[in-house]
């Protein structure tokens, strides 16, 4: 009988700090702390964060051990999340995680987040299936939007990306116009469920078959309710949930367009969806709609594992520890990091 892989994967890329154990692809534990002080500033501040990350890392790595009842000596490799991020909070991580691995004795293996954001699909749960290779992959959260060929588990391809901001921003920075908390995103696909999504038109950016832009849609919008609201005053309380259904139903088909696009490019019809904004309930539906009229066969994670969590990282960990794919002592965080590298 094979003896049992235990990683311990650890996540600190921005303002949640999140410790993971796998026993080979299986969760045994993820816990996340979250970080609640963004809130009255309307976006993550990363030396907040990194304060937090600080407080938080010892606690979490802790309960995700003590959570997966095993001890510490147990443990195969330690994986942490090297980049991309806000370079605190990294630092954090990567600090942790070198000291963790050296006081066992036992392999340092560093993610890139992106990366792991996309082998999130082959956490092994009950009754999910995992994407055969080639895929296409959405990655959609609040710093990257990209669609990546996956030929192997580390062989990735960028086909298209965004040329400006990421669609997760255009969310929050839509949902800031309509003077709605941060994080915005999950407010506004709250809300678009109750309005309809044909009562306001938004311009669609010109850009390549393949790339995104989202500045110029914000940009839009906020012209759109600026001139409502010297109409109106009370525009958007008395169209909050149609205004929201329509920012979503435009996103949303930005992104369908191009996903279209690349299945034409590649004729590949296995299409995964990864990151934060994956947890958007409008394109899971468009997606599912894919699936019976487009002959596609779409893969969405469970929620758990679209923001940014532990677990991704450590079945990252697993896979690249097959390889023996170790990283050095003298590794160090990088806040600017390609999904290819």
């Amino acid at each position: 009988m094979k003896k049992p892989i235990y990683i311990l994967g650890i996540e600190s890329s921005c303002d949640d700090t999140s410790a993971s154990v796998i026993c080979d692809t299986k969760v045994l534990s993820n816990v996340i702390a979250n970080q609640e002080v963004h809130s009255k500033y309307g976006g993550v501040v990363p030396e907040l964060a990194s304060r937090a990350h600080q407080q938080n890392i010892v606690p979490v790595v802790q309960q995700a051990i003590e959570k997966a009842n095993i001890t510490k000596e147990e443990l195969s490799a330690i994986a942490f999340t090297r980049g991309p991020g806000l370079m605190g909070s990294l630092l954090v991580g990567t600090s942790f995680a070198k000291s963790l691995a050296l006081g066992l004795k036992i392999p340092l293996i560093e993610v890139n987040h992106m990366q792991a954001h996309i082998l999130s699909h082959f956490i092994d749960e009950n009754l999910n299936k995992t994407p055969p290779f080639p895929f296409l992959c959405l990655t959609i959260s609040g710093g990257h939007t990209q669609i990546v060929k996956v030929t192997d588990h580390f062989e990735m391809e960028v086909l298209g990306e965004t040329i400006d901001d990421a669609v997760g921003e255009a969310f929050d920075k839509s949902a800031k116009i309509l003077g709605l908390p941060y994080p915005g995103g999950p407010l506004i696909d709250k809300y678009a469920k109750l309005g309809n999504p044909k009562a306001f038109r938004f311009t669609k950016p010109k850009v390549g078959d393949l790339d995104f832009s989202f500045s110029g849609l914000k940009t839009g919008i906020l012209y759109f309710i600026q001139k409502q609201q010297r109409k109106n005053s009370r525009f958007i309380e008395e169209n909050l949930h149609d205004i929201c259904a329509s920012i979503q139903f435009t996103i949303v088909e930005i992104l369908m367009d191009k996903l279209k696009n690349a299945v034409k490019h590649t004729n590949i019809k296995h299409i995964a969806i990864a990151g934060g904004v994956s947890a958007n309930s409008e394109i899971r539906k468009k997606l599912q709609f894919a699936e019976k009229h487009f002959g596609w066969t779409t893969y969405v994670p469970k929620f758990e594992y679209t923001t940014d969590n532990a677990a991704m990282i450590a079945v990252t960990g697993y896979l690249k520890y097959l390889k023996k794919d170790y990283s050095d002592i003298t590794v160090t965080a990088q806040a600017r990091l390609k999904v290819t590298q």
